[in-house]
């Protein structure tokens, strides 16, 4: 199901009103509820697919139990192997085979060497990659003493599978989330209409930028070939904030539903284009990710520690591993594996956690030299971007090639309204940049607040694009 579709629209007010007015009398059947509206909601997509989150939930439940009653180290590797090796076996069969069935056979095919191996014709489940990440840091945590096992199944199962965050994250630790759902709830009405206001605001960045965006990225990448240096340069642009307004917009709306039924999720996105270096941008950029990266993958392979190869190693594991996460294709490595260059040189000058605070806290603009250091940052960004959005990496980097040698000017690819709203959304965002999101606590009056919100409701009705996936369903 999807957000920005009129089956949500009906979905979200009757799932409110029967969670708050039917089911608030106790909490267990409050938590049955919301995992039987979960399915539901992932289900209304393919239902098929629900036997994996099930699967998935029954397996880690019981290997939790498992690592709770034995504390002899073989047999809690083994179940700890089990899982991943289970889960990630998912993963890898639907995300995963056909290209490396496709990649093997080409392989071959540079010696001259024909082989025939079979591809799967199978349908990506959507969000796949989210709740196994989800799972998986559950069994780690365990293994790793960090926390107690659950015994209410109902509880972790619901966790799992709850519904605004199901599909394309914020990617949630057990440890914050899942003790939630132990605890009963009360309607809280400050917590649901700040919740309301993200939701606004994320619908705003999903319908009136990224999907504005994404008919004309479309349009200049699929054409690229016969496109204007300037016209490809917009096409960039428009993907560029195309992929933040798709994928920031649905973890707003993601964060403000949960606070609606008395959860709160962990922040996604915090103004990532506003960075100043390329390791600032990725402690700002899908943050649920890059933390999990971070703590099961980069610090267990040693992180920063020891010596310089060490750390080269591991910083290109961590970026070419999330450039493969994100998908099936060897644009998303090539991707990965430039923003790995992007930071080396940072961490190598020791200046990778330089910029941890707010750019230009307490001013209203930058300095020349921050403004710099951001519009490079920008810069590198959109450039990489490129390569997520091609087809195969030859047309990154022809489209890159044609972006900086064809100097055509051509006009009609500037949509006008739409680079305004995305200046508009800059502004706010950038004057907003020490809140959790762009409407948060703006100090306006109350008429003008409440004029600001019902002009961004016209805007989204009448200024939204044509109705757009969420880009990141497909990952």
């Amino acid at each position: 199901m999807l957000f920005n579709s009129l089956d949500f629209g009906i979905f979200l007010p009757l799932v409110f009103l029967l969670y708050w007015f039917v089911f608030n009398k106790n909490l267990r059947v409050q938590n049955l509820f919301l995992l039987i509206v979960s399915y539901v909601f992932y289900g209304w997509w393919d239902w098929r697919f629900l036997s994996l989150i099930l699967f998935s939930s029954v397996l880690d439940f019981k290997v939790g139990q498992l690592l709770l009653n034995t504390d002899k180290h073989s047999r809690r590797k083994l179940l700890l192997g089990i899982s991943i090796f289970v889960n990630l076996g998912f993963l890898g069969v639907f995300k995963y085979y056909n290209f490396f069935a496709d990649s093997f056979v080409e392989a071959f095919q540079l010696f001259g060497k024909d082989i025939a191996v079979s591809s799967l014709q199978i349908i990506l489940p959507v969000g796949i990659s989210f709740y196994t990440f989800q799972t998986l840091s559950y069994t780690i945590d365990i293994y790793n003493r960090k926390m107690e096992p659950t015994r209410d199944w109902l509880s972790f199962f619901a966790f799992v599978s709850f519904f605004p965050q199901l599909v394309a994250g914020p990617i949630e630790r057990a440890s914050n989330l899942l003790p939630q759902f132990y605890k009963k709830r009360t309607f809280d009405y400050h917590s649901a209409t700040d919740g309301c206001r993200q939701i606004l605001w994320g619908f705003f960045k999903k319908m009136v930028i990224a999907d504005n965006c994404a008919t004309m990225a479309n349009q200049i990448f699929d054409n690229y070939e016969d496109a204007s240096g300037f016209s490809l340069l917009l096409g960039a642009l428009y993907f560029t904030f195309q992929i933040y307004g798709d994928f920031s917009g649905y973890s707003d709306i993601a964060i403000g539903t949960s606070r609606l039924f008395g959860f709160n999720l962990m922040r996604n996105f915090a103004y990532p284009y506003f960075s100043r270096d390329i390791a600032e941008f990725w402690r700002r950029w899908h943050i649920s990710l890059s933390t999990w990266f971070r703590d099961y993958l980069y610090i267990p392979l040693g992180g920063s520690r020891g010596g310089l190869k060490i750390k080269l190693k591991n910083t290109l594991i961590i970026f070419v591993v999330s450039g493969f996460w994100h998908g099936a294709n060897w644009t998303f490595i090539v991707w990965g594996f430039l923003n790995a260059l992007y930071f080396l040189p940072v961490m190598l000058t020791n200046n990778n956690r330089n910029h941890m605070g707010i750019v230009a806290e307490g001013k209203l603009f930058p300095s020349l030299h921050e403004f710099f250091k951001i519009s490079t940052t920008f810069g590198l960004t959109i450039i990489a971007w490129i390569f997520f959005r091609s087809n195969t990496v030859t047309d990154a980097i022809l489209y890159i090639k044609r972006m900086f040698t064809t100097y055509t000017y051509n006009g009609a690819d500037v949509a006008k309204t739409t680079l305004l709203f995305v200046f508009i959304m800059l502004t706010v965002e950038w004057l907003q940049r020490d809140k959790q999101y762009g409407l948060e606590d703006l100090k306006i009056p109350k008429f003008t607040r409440h004029a600001v919100y019902y002009v961004i409701i016209a805007c989204i009705f009448y200024f939204g694009g044509v109705q757009q996936t969420f880009i990141y369903f497909q990952f």
